[in-house]
């Protein structure tokens, strides 16, 4: 080989290896962060592994036992389940509607509404702040001795007692979290929306489709990969449900445990520290949270995924 090219190979760089430099740290830190957790919670879930007083027992190995014992548990797990199931329909139902309304607002060229900026700042602005801080927000308005009991005695009414009333805590959970999260949907259906070409409804303008008409079969149709998505996730964060209700009802998912949620369950063993049934519960979930978010998906986007039918 003559040494000019010699030297133009030593001198060339193989870009390719750069890409594994650049997404190494992503794995890195997923393999740290989740991955090694993930894995330790499934490992700890097949063992006893408690304190009790100052002295921790285990971790001795008890198989399937601790998976036997949630399961046992017919007054806990299916009331809990049920009580996330229950808030967060009552959450992501006006959550949706008032989303989907705003966002076919927010991007109709009829409507050409004035400062949007403005409105969309607004409406996404209560997702920045933290579950915690407005669920301390609502405790202090609600309590007892709150503003809101407070107004109601001045206008010579009976104070009501909010944090004791199923109804009333269920509401307020639910109405939290709707502030908390309209927004954020709002502004991936606004997305999705735009992504639709505007010919299509002028198309169906010019044919004399009403507004409605437009909307089912038009824009829903097409909008429905980033409504299933936004339904998916809003499912994967309603199971998660815990700030909320936890700093509302003092950690005890009162009255009589109809605000207590699964992760809220997790917690107290966690609190506890018996990692062995906080490991089944966990693995519990997950696999819950994985089988409804494929069957969601699966028989929500089938014909999305195979094309249109082909008329004989």
């Amino acid at each position: 080989m003559p040494k000019a090219d010699k030297k133009l190979k030593r001198r060339s760089v193989e870009y390719s290896k750069w890409g594994y430099f650049f997404i190494a740290p992503f794995f890195i830190i997923y393999v740290i962060f989740s991955l090694i957790p993930l894995l330790s919670t499934f490992y700890y879930s097949f063992f006893e592994c408690y304190r009790s007083g100052l002295k921790t027992i285990g971790p001795n190995f008890v198989g399937l036992q601790n998976y036997i014992t949630v399961f046992s548990e017919t007054d806990k797990l299916p009331k809990y389940a049920g009580n996330t199931m229950l808030l967060w329909v009552c959450n992501f139902v006006p959550q949706i509607t008032v989303s989907l309304l705003l966002a076919i607002w927010f991007t109709s060229n009829q409507l050409n509404l004035k400062a949007q900026g403005f409105f969309k700042s607004v409406i996404y602005m209560p997702n920045l702040i933290m579950a915690s801080a407005f669920a301390m927000l609502f405790f202090t308005l609600f309590s007892d001795d709150g503003p809101i009991n407070i107004i109601i005695r001045q206008a010579g009414g009976e104070p009501i007692r909010f944090l004791i009333s199923v109804t009333w805590v269920r509401i307020l959970i639910s109405v939290m979290n709707f502030l908390m999260w309209f927004g954020n949907t709002t502004i991936m259906l606004m997305a999705g929306i735009m992504s639709i070409d505007v010919c299509m409804f002028e198309a169906a303008r010019i044919d004399g489709a009403s507004s409605t008409q437009t909307f089912f079969k038009i824009t829903m149709p097409l909008l429905m990969p980033i409504f299933i998505y936004t339904f998916i996730t809003s499912m994967i964060g309603g199971i998660q449900l815990f700030d909320v209700p936890q700093i509302l009802s003092n950690g005890t998912g009162n009255p009589n445990r109809t605000s207590m949620t699964i992760i809220m369950y997790l917690n107290k063993h966690l609190f506890s520290q018996n990692l062995g049934m906080g490991g089944a519960i966990s693995t519990l979930v997950f696999i819950a949270t994985a089988i409804l978010g494929m069957f969601v998906y699966n028989t929500t986007m089938e014909r999305y995924r195979n094309g249109p039918k082909k008329r004989a």
